[in-house]
């Protein structure tokens, strides 16, 4: 099973360990480092990496940082496993920090039942540190469920706003819609865009239609090896080529400011998830653009994988039933955004729970 965090958690345990060697080697006074080979479980399956192991050091920052390499850190899944308990319960946590935290909520749209294990986690600590919770995509009520089950206490708010005043949104429902996206793509000469499908098998066909069409495109998708998901990725990063053609396994933690669109060829099956996507788009402040392209086929195939999705053993059948039913309801509104004739912006900020007017002038509507 590929973990779409893998990439950005590789990258960030790298970033770890340059600093602490530059730590060690200025306290030192240039003191080096071996190498040891050492295994670590990551999305599934078991890995050989090279670690870094230093000489002297803080003992604890090793520990943990093995643990990290190990994959303890980066799941609510391993909280309560006994050797990462002992190992919390010796330090003075100066924080707990709760990332992605709509994922405490069955309102939320990537509900882990494991993240109910974070408030008994920090109420086995000797002392109960400051808790955060943070999240790019939470609605009215997961904000209320955020905060009951992670039982925040007096907690401080700080919504910094939805609205991304430099985008601007349109819906299209083309005849075809490769003509279309051909289009929009050749409108954009010199200028990297992502393309959004729904499937692996419009990934790779999408990809090889833009190609065929001399668009310098490449492509990204959990079922692509290891090897060529970062070749791919770097390519798009360091501007080798225009376009990256993607399932929703690419974007997390991708850190490129100047991608001037952002493509959806297939409908998502929530706003939460579009508004994410979509958001990739013009982090630099420039002006860029998120299209949408619509059929009512979008709308079938997502009930589709709602209905008849991927088992989930964690879960019993009465709160399955209830999350498609709640899978369902935001289907219907992220259909709705499609067949609105208002204004495009006015609709997500206000399903996100903030007012706003009634026409921004940079919307297609």
């Amino acid at each position: 099973m590929n973990n779409p965090l893998a990439d950005l958690a590789e990258e960030k345990m790298k970033e770890v360990n340059e600093a602490y060697e530059a730590i060690q080697k200025q306290r030192s006074g240039g003191g080096g480092y071996q190498q040891q080979s050492s295994g670590y479980y990551q999305g599934g399956y078991q890995q050989q990496q090279q670690q870094r192991q230093y000489g002297g050091g803080n003992p604890t920052f090793a520990r943990v940082r093995n643990l990290i390499n190990m994959g303890d850190l980066n799941a609510a899944e391993r909280l309560l496993q006994e050797g990462f308990l002992a190992l919390m319960q010796e330090q003075k946590i100066a924080q707990v920090a709760v990332d992605e935290a709509h994922c405490i909520s069955q309102w939320g749209q990537d509900f882990r039942p494991s993240y109910l294990n974070i408030p008994a986690f920090v109420e086995s600590l000797p002392h109960r540190p400051p808790v955060g919770a943070f999240t790019a995509t939470a609605t009215p009520d997961v904000k209320a469920d955020i905060r009951r089950l992670l039982d925040l206490q007096d907690p401080l708010e700080l919504t910094t706003g939805f609205d991304r005043e430099n985008l601007y949104f349109e819906v299209q429902e083309p005849r075809s819609k490769q003509t279309a996206l051909l289009e929009l793509v050749r409108s954009r000469p010199g200028k990297c865009g992502i393309v959004y499908c729904s499937t692996r098998r419009a990934v790779e066909d999408v990809c090889a239609f833009l190609q065929e069409e001399g668009i310098s495109a490449t492509r990204y998708h959990a079922g692509l090896d290891a090897e060529e998901r970062r070749k791919n990725q770097e390519d798009f990063l360091f501007d080798r080529v225009q376009v990256m053609v993607a399932t929703n396994a690419f974007g997390m933690g991708i850190d490129k400011s100047d991608v001037r669109y952002v493509i959806h060829y297939n409908m998502p099956k929530d706003l939460e998830s579009y508004y994410q996507e979509a958001g990739r788009a013009g982090r630099d402040g420039a002006p860029s653009s998120c299209i949408l392209l619509y059929s009512g086929q979008d709308v079938r195939t997502a009930r589709f994988l709602i209905e008849h999705g991927e088992p989930r053993e964690d879960l019993d059948e009465r709160t399955l039933e209830r999350l498609r039913e709640r899978d369902l309801q935001r289907l219907r509104r992220m259909a709705g955004y499609c067949g609105t004739r208002r204004c495009l912006r006015q609709y997500i900020l206000e399903y996100f729970g903030e007012r706003a007017p009634e026409h921004c002038d940079a919307c297609y509507n």
